[in-house]
């Protein structure tokens, strides 16, 4: 038996590239734990058995109408859709309906980590990081910050360092700094203000 045959090559590329697609594009979404990508053969092939089992009346319909022969270019946009475009939307819809309340009630949420959940959001904070030596770094996360994502350790950069008054507030930036990396494996807690 030889994998290389075209009949072979075509039944692979069409079960695996599909569900590769959207195991790929979760990914990139639902950051979490890298899985080889040897261990996802089985998942690829899966995911792509949905798509066509979700996309099989217009398949059928294509594949029953004259399509290839009157418009042989739409014939082949069609697949390409089928292929890549669908696997990907996939996963939207499924990242869309993960994220509403009826399934954060009754499902896991996709998003592993709080960490993650919380800066995602892309959202301004007035940060206070709490170090486990009892230190407490005040700084500005905005749009010139970033937190790391899994499955990489949580780290944070803040833009600005702030100095603390002596009732806990934000007093005034630092002068002459560019911010400041901190470290998961330094840091007892964050504390997020608006």
């Amino acid at each position: 038996m030889d994998i290389w045959e075209a009949d072979k090559l075509i039944l692979f590329i069409a079960f695996v590239i599909p569900g590769f697609i959207s195991i790929k594009a979760y990914q990139l979404l639902f950051p979490g734990v890298t899985v080889p990508t040897t261990d996802q053969l089985i998942d690829a092939v899966a995911y792509s058995s949905i798509n066509y089992a979700l996309l099989i009346f217009p398949i059928l319909g294509v594949e029953k109408s004259s399509l290839k022969e009157v418009h042989p270019t739409l014939y082949y946009i069609f697949y390409l859709f089928v292929f890549f475009i669908a696997p990907i939307a996939w996963v939207l819809i499924w990242r869309f309906l993960r994220t509403r309340k009826f399934f954060k009630r009754n499902a896991p949420h996709p998003t592993a980590k709080p960490w993650d959940y919380v800066f995602s959001q892309g959202k301004p904070y007035w940060a206070k990081v709490h170090l486990k030596d009892g230190t407490i770094i005040a700084g500005r996360y905005a749009e010139k910050s970033f937190a790391s994502s899994a499955p990489a350790q949580e780290q944070i950069y803040l833009e600005e360092t702030w100095v603390i008054n002596e009732k806990g507030g934000f007093e005034r930036p630092k002068n002459n700094t560019e911010g400041v990396i901190i470290l998961s494996s330094e840091i007892s807690h964050l504390e997020l203000r608006n």
